[in-house]
């Protein structure tokens, strides 16, 4: 085969799926926008816990044997036939792969190949983040579209926290910087996990979550066996990769928080952590705790963004963060013009009755925002 020629080929076996691992990844690697929710091992992992038989649809791009691009999705079918991002639900961010030396041409090919496989569906992308490749392929498709808001997440820049404190007004950086003292004081020790320890790791982690929320409307899917496996199957190839850190603080012995931070290229987002009342109980700011240590973790990564990920909470407002706005987009051939139309007006009607509810009931704000951040249901609604 010309070594110049792009094939697009369609991915809809969950064990070819697996054997990309190498390929798909060092695509990720270079793909500058990529998150890490675009990594193998996270995909392959969420596959195993929440993906249905039948459904896997990716769209794969190659130059002889080179991957260029893909596209990780699944074919659902309500409320209609639509193509949606593999790790719905559960993942912070989605896009699709290109490399940044292959963008014209590897996109080309890849919205080629995604109206062969979408010949009778929409194509309903959530949480795209902004700059990311998926807004291009938006951008240059030739068929009916349209474009949503999505969740809000909250960056800040990959810097340590005394560059991060000084953002604040005097007073309470002043605050912050006396419950990190406090913190030190009372001896509460870090420490990086390895790779082989990820299981009893994530154990902890899902506990000391649990008591967390206990009492306060934990997310359900956070409490269910197939989401530990899930963490546990991701997070080991990731740690060993540099995609995630787990971490845990101890106070005289005992893991008393632990916290589960990913990496991409560009960004590093802390994405589940659990602490034990008993913190709480000791004054221990456990929001300045993990911030601290996920800020130098940013840092030396060279990572351009600390990301606090999906939801406006007012606690991430005292660290003065940007407000950077997920799109929802959504693609068809021309000629299923009129099913994107139904799709549009579903999303638009559900958008309503949300804003809706937070302008009648200004305290449900905070609900929002926490659903927002912790939905995890993986059907396409």
């Amino acid at each position: 085969m010309n070594q110049h020629t792009l094939r697009t080929t369609l991915c809809r076996d969950p064990q070819h799926f697996a054997r990309l691992r190498t390929e798909w990844n060092a695509l990720h690697r270079r793909c500058a926008a990529a998150t890490p929710f675009q990594a193998h091992a996270w995909l392959s992992s969420w596959w195993h816990s929440y993906g249905d038989r039948g459904q896997l649809r990716a769209v794969l791009v190659r130059r002889g044997d080179r991957l260029v691009a893909a596209a990780p999705l699944m074919l659902v079918h309500r409320p209609m036939p639509l193509l949606v991002p593999v790790g719905l639900g559960i993942s912070d961010y989605f896009d699709v792969l290109v490399d940044d030396e292959e963008t014209a041409d590897a996109l080309r090919a890849l919205r080629h190949g995604l109206e062969r496989a979408a010949p009778h569906a929409v194509i309903d992308l959530r949480e795209v983040r902004p700059g990311a490749a998926a807004e291009e392929l938006y951008e240059s498709w030739p068929g009916a579209r349209d474009r949503f808001q999505d969740s809000t997440c909250m960056e800040l820049p990959a810097s340590p926290i005394d560059e991060l404190t000084r953002r604040m007004a005097n007073s309470r950086a002043q605050r912050v910087r006396a419950k990190l003292r406090k913190i030190d004081a009372l001896g509460i020790e870090s420490r990086t996990v390895a790779a082989h320890e990820v299981p009893g790791a994530v154990g902890h982690l899902l506990r000391l979550h649990e008591l967390q929320w206990r009492g306060r409307g934990v997310n359900v899917e956070h409490l269910r066996p197939r989401f530990a496996a899930h963490l546990v199957r991701a997070a080991g190839p990731m740690v060993r990769d540099g995609d995630a850190a787990i971490t845990e603080f101890r106070l005289g012995g005992e893991v008393v928080a632990a916290k589960l931070t990913v990496h991409s290229g560009g960004l590093t987002g802390g994405y589940l952590y659990g602490a034990d009342p008993v913190l709480r109980e000791k004054k221990v700011d456990v929001t300045a705790m993990l911030l601290r240590h996920d800020a130098h973790l940013a840092a030396g990564s060279g990572s351009g963004v600390l990301s606090l990920l999906r939801g406006a909470e007012t606690y991430k407002d005292h660290w003065r963060p940007q407000p950077v706005v997920n799109s929802r987009l959504l693609l068809a051939r021309s000629a299923l013009r009129p099913l994107l139309r139904l799709r549009a007006a579903q999303v638009a009607s559900r958008e309503r009755a949300v804003r809706t509810l937070v302008e009648r009931l200004p305290a449900s704000r905070e609900w929002h925002a926490r659903w927002q951040s912790r939905q995890a249901d993986a059907s396409a609604r």
